[in-house]
């Protein structure tokens, strides 16, 4: 009896331990802005499981902190749709103004950061209240939105001002202006939150900037063999959680760029698709997935002998990629 005491227990400690552990879904979710869904696929296989049909043009995908839900950016459809990971359905549209690009979700899951780029604006939208509770003047066409995880600052991208801007989000004031490269895309911060870095399409560089001071450090140029420079197009960009690498999306240039974080040098050009766009990485990091905006498919690099595995058809514009697995 004592035996079996032991067991059970021991089983149960298990069973709880697995659950604590679990993994994700085991899906990588793709916005395709032709086709107005959201496409699903197995992570191993990348097998299509489900189409999830959404507002006009959904663009921009972030997940909520424990990853139950999905924020869709629908820019023609104005409006953000929330998709539940364990249904695979939109459950709830939300407004946060005309035309929403980029957003962000905040850590605490209250808020949503979204650019109106027609409107010149960021939208600070309550989830809870279920409203918008403000409108923050920025610079034209605001794109690229990170919320700090300090949960009291945001930076947004200006495509036109060229500059990213830092918003204070307890005053709901813009504190600062950063003269960055030629249109500003996408930003992310190392892990020690050091530094900004920001992608800069039409420049063909990543900007660096120091995230305490606010002053640039830094910029990396991108020039892979056989490409124009007027054809270097840096958007995406993901880094790794120790800060040691960062892939850079060079867009028409159909590449990634692997970037050794602290010599600020580039390793390596890894060939995608065409139009390389969004990027995200598998929770072990052995992945690296990458949406390719003109040859319509996505496709998965293994990070350590960095070469695509496979690419897959993901629709009409593929244009964002999440994974859960």
């Amino acid at each position: 009896m004592k035996h079996l005491t032991i067991c059970l227990t021991f089983c149960l400690c298990l069973s709880i331990s697995q659950a604590v552990f679990a993994k994700g879904s085991g899906y990588v979710f793709v916005s395709s802005e032709k086709d107005d869904v959201v496409s699903v696929f197995k992570s191993d296989t990348l097998e299509l499981v489900k189409k999830i049909p959404t507002n006009e043009r959904p663009r921009t995908l972030r997940f909520n902190s424990d990853r139950s839900k999905i924020f869709v950016a629908c820019g023609d459809g104005d409006a953000i749709d929330i998709i539940d990971v364990a249904r695979l359905e939109v459950i709830k549209s939300v407004d946060v103004g005309e035309d929403p690009d980029r957003f962000d979700v905040s850590p605490d899951d209250k808020y949503i950061y979204a650019a109106n780029e027609d409107d010149g604006l960021l939208t600070i939208f309550d989830l809870k209240q279920d409203k918008k509770i403000a409108e923050i003047p920025v610079g034209e066409e605001p794109e690229g939105t990170l919320a700090h995880p300090d949960n009291k600052t945001v930076f947004v991208a200006s495509e036109v001002a060229n500059m990213i801007h830092v918003i204070d989000v307890p005053s709901r004031e813009l504190l600062h202006n950063i003269v960055v490269g030629l249109r500003p895309r996408r930003m992310a911060l190392t892990p020690d939150q050091g530094f900004l870095w920001v992608t800069n399409e039409m420049g063909g560089t990543v900007t660096i900037i120091d995230a305490k001071s606010y002053k640039v450090v830094d910029e990396i140029k991108f020039q892979p063999k056989g490409f124009r420079p007027e054809d270097v197009t840096p958007v995406g960009i993901i880094m790794t959680k120790d800060g040691t690498r960062a892939y850079v999306t060079l867009g028409h240039a159909n590449h990634v760029a692997v970037v050794d974080v602290a010599k600020r040098s580039i390793d390596k050009y890894v060939l995608v698709g065409k139009r390389a766009w969004g990027i995200t990485l598998s929770a072990d990091e052995k992945t690296l997935y990458v949406v390719n905006g003109k040859s319509d498919d996505l496709s998965a690099i293994d990070t350590e002998s960095l070469k695509v595995k496979r690419s897959v058809p993901a629709g009409r514009v593929p244009h964002e990629v999440l994974a859960d697995d």
